[in-house]
């Protein structure tokens, strides 16, 4: 009886690894498998109100590393224009930022996406940095109020360039 259990237990096994044949081609054509749909686009961050956004937080500024270089906005980053970046707000946005060690505010528009360092809230250009007093400081604390009425994406303010200086 072990013996004949074995033999079926074998048997089992193997005819489990056979494969079928098929002859030749199946009478009716099978039709190509269907691409998948794909899948739908993330939602969008709601877009904050232009009079009841506020943040604070740490801010850093970039400059001639970047200079030149496109924003997300398509625009090239210039570092003596009043611009900055934020993850959120819609590209255009005007934000006054306030230098909450020193008390300076400057009035900065939305052209790039960032910061992706750390848990900082917004990127500022040269500029904006220099009129905030916040150049030797790389990371420093500051205050955002969405501005109401904000202009459209090509209003850049400019400070101008030093002679002989990029």
């Amino acid at each position: 009886m072990p013996a004949l259990v074995f033999w079926l237990l074998i048997a089992s096994i193997v005819s489990g690894c056979a494969t079928a044949r098929v002859s030749g081609p199946p009478s009716t054509p099978v039709p190509p498998p269907r691409a998948a749909a794909p899948a739908p686009p993330p939602l969008p961050l709601p877009a904050p109100g232009p009079d009841d956004f506020e943040q604070t937080g740490v801010a850093s500024w970039y400059g001639r590393q970047h200079h030149g270089k496109r924003t997300a906005s398509g625009e090239a980053y210039d570092m003596n224009a009043l611009t900055a970046a934020h993850r959120t707000l819609p590209l255009g946005t005007r934000v006054r930022v306030t230098n909450l060690d020193n008390g300076r505010s400057v009035e900065v528009r939305i052209n790039d996406r960032g910061p992706f360092a750390g848990r900082r809230l917004i990127d500022l250009s040269y500029a904006a940095a220099q009129r905030l007093g916040a150049v030797g400081t790389g990371l420093f604390r500051v205050g955002l109020k969405t501005i109401a009425g904000s202009p459209g994406p090509d209003s850049a303010e400019r400070l101008p360039t030093p002679a002989g200086k990029e």
